[in-house]
């Protein structure tokens, strides 16, 4: 199925880059839409903080956003599915999906063949972890399990709270997430696809990324955050721990004040940067697409050009 010339373009690249950006140039030129391959995107409500752009100012239809009710845990297995049917419907009109996004493990969900590790559960262990995960949070329950499994830990985002917490079960019954992540064979396409990386010199993507954050405090994250809050956020065990959102949470439940709340969303966006980047150079597929040397359009007719031409070697 995945043999041959690609039929998919893939936009990666860290927070700020500019992919969205690009890919909605490149959609546009093609005459197709944008599959969001962001894990938080898909949350009703979660606008400013994962920087979805309105509907009414979209050049291009942007799919996979706003999917699933904020106190939902929306499993990378339900994406998908979801996110391959929409894929399917694009390819049956003759229309070249560009994914764009920059969660990995989502992207490789679809363009990889990827059946994900199933097992029993332990409600008791379980539930343990789940107690620890809502007193210490997301990023202390991933470190335990990098203290305790660091080869399954480099696996799994540490926003990934359900992930972590079966990680963890699976080391209690003596075996490792790891291990069963073995037959995740990625690099085995499900859909040939050409993907592309955009990049930027490291003082320019953390300028970008402040600025980012600023204008999220100023468009009214807080008050979307409340919102959310009113919706039932706390209840959700992934959309909680999004970048943005947890901090914003912590400055209304008064454990912060609003400066110091700015400063951890800009130093802990620009750390997920990082991870994002090194998941693109462990990954090792993209093409890299230089935005600082070029603009959206020069970067746009770099990417049509290199897809036509992938698969003629």
């Amino acid at each position: 199925m995945s043999e041959g010339r690609p039929r998919l373009i893939a936009i990666v690249g860290p927070t700020a880059s500019g992919k969205s950006a690009l890919a909605d140039e490149v959609a546009a030129r093609l005459g197709s839409s944008v599959v969001s391959v962001d894990s938080m995107q898909v949350y009703r409500g979660m606008d400013i903080g994962t920087a979805k752009e309105p509907e009414e100012f979209r050049s291009v239809p942007l799919l996979m956003v706003d999917v699933a009710d904020v106190r939902s845990d929306y499993s990378v297995q339900v994406f998908q599915r979801d996110a391959r049917a929409c894929v399917d419907t694009l390819l049956e009109d003759d229309k070249v999906p560009v994914l764009c996004g920059g969660t990995g493990l989502y992207l490789d969900a679809v363009i990889d063949e990827m059946d994900f590790p199933r097992g029993t559960t332990n409600g008791a262990v379980r539930r343990k972890y789940e107690e620890m995960g809502r007193q210490r949070g997301a990023a202390a329950l991933w470190e335990m399990l990098r203290q305790r499994d660091a080869r399954s830990a480099e696996l799994i985002h540490p926003n990934n709270v359900r992930r972590v917490e079966r990680a963890l079960e699976l080391l209690d019954e003596g075996t490792s997430y790891a291990k069963e992540h073995e037959g995740l064979k990625r690099h085995i396409p499900h859909y040939a696809t050409s993907i592309f990386a955009t990049v930027r010199r490291r003082e320019e993507l953390y300028k970008r990324i402040d600025a980012r954050v600023d204008a999220m405090m100023a468009a009214g994250l807080v008050d979307e955050v409340k919102a959310l809050l009113y919706q039932g956020l706390r209840e959700s065990t992934t959309a909680a721990q999004a970048i943005g959102y947890k901090e914003v949470v912590e400055y209304l439940d008064g454990h912060c004040d609003f400066e110091k709340c700015v400063e951890t969303i800009k130093l802990r966006s620009r750390r997920y940067a990082k991870r994002q980047l090194s998941w693109i150079r462990r990954d090792g597929r993209a093409q890299e697409v230089d935005l600082d040397a070029m603009t959206v359009a020069e970067a746009a007719e770099f990417v049509i050009d290199g897809f036509k031409n992938d698969g003629d070697e």
